[in-house]
């Protein structure tokens, strides 16, 4: 958390409220959140410079200043992005003084808040170094269209590892974490566990399906809020509220009736119907083929 319908949300909301105001000042309180950059050093970098444009990449909050000038900013598991909030929040890491659009307007103050200050905010100086920082960390977006099943299956092509491990990687699929992910592989009726590389044609194109609705169903509901997100108001979104699968341990599956269990799988906790996503089957162990006469093969001596 937040995933790509959370950061999106934010985006949405945020844009109006920001682009086209200036940064009049920005305190960062966190030596963290401005790595490798000093506090200081980010803050002269940004302070003054007018906001042309928020977007986003992945789950990356990308602010686009005069002067080409570029805020990567992550949220990482715990962050938000408050404006004018009432009244001051806990845990803010860093504070932003937006001055008003035109004469009579008013400002706008931000506040970054992350308990467990995982954030981060890097610097970019020039669209080429941006697109070079997103390139080397994100693959391709699943609302982009050259996202096609066709695409998926190249991406999982040989791949031993877990499904869910995959989908978690940034470099393969970008936007995608823990609840997207379980939300997509029961809507594709795969397990977790399943090899990315054993899924055939039919497998993948369900699961490219499951991956876009589920997005695109977190983003409608304006993100989910299990524990720190919020919208820029301070609102909690709706989407944890629609949940097939995830977090719903002990409860009846919405599709079969049977019980959703809680797994590990890429080392994060994961929520699957065993009935609706069967399990991969075991491999035998492949013996070693006997002698002539029956007899098993000899072990050479160890030298």
């Amino acid at each position: 958390m937040p995933e790509l319908p959370e950061v999106e949300t934010i985006v949405r909301q945020l844009a109006p409220v920001v682009e086209g105001r200036r940064i009049e000042q920005i305190e960062i309180g966190d030596e963290r959140w401005s790595r490798p950059l000093a506090p200081a050093e980010l803050e002269d970098a940004l302070r003054g410079r007018r906001v042309q444009r928020l977007g986003r990449r992945g789950k990356y909050l990308l602010w686009h200043l005069e002067g080409d000038v570029h805020l990567a900013q992550h949220l990482r598991m715990t962050g938000s992005v408050l404006a004018d909030p009432e009244p001051e929040p806990s845990h803010a890491r860093v504070r932003m003084e937006l001055g008003p659009r035109r004469r009579g307007d008013r400002g706008v103050s931000l506040v970054i808040c992350d308990p467990r200050r995982f954030g981060t905010g890097e610097l970019l100086l020039g669209s080429e170094a941006l697109e070079a920082f997103l390139r080397e960390r994100l693959g391709l977006e699943p609302f982009d269209e050259g996202f096609t099943p066709e695409h998926l299956r190249a991406a999982l092509r040989g791949r031993r590892a877990p499904i869910k491990a995959v989908l978690l990687d940034q470099r393969r699929i970008a936007g995608v974490g823990n609840i997207y992910a379980d939300e997509a592989l029961f809507r594709a009726g795969v397990h977790p566990l399943r090899p990315a590389g054993s899924l055939n044609a039919e497998q993948t194109a369900r699961l490219r399906e499951g991956i876009v609705e589920s997005l695109q169903a977190g983003i409608d509901a304006r993100g989910a809020s299990i524990d720190d997100f919020r919208h820029i108001d301070g609102v909690r979104g709706s989407f944890q509220d629609r949940f097939l699968v995830h977090l719903r341990a002990g409860e009846p599956c919405p599709r079969c009736g049977e019980q959703i269990v809680k797994i590990v799988a890429a080392g994060r906790g994961t929520y699957v119907c065993e009935s609706c996503q069967p399990r991969p089957r075991r491999r035998p162990l492949r013996r070693p083929a006997a002698r002539p006469g029956g007899r098993p093969p000899r072990r050479r001596a160890a030298r």
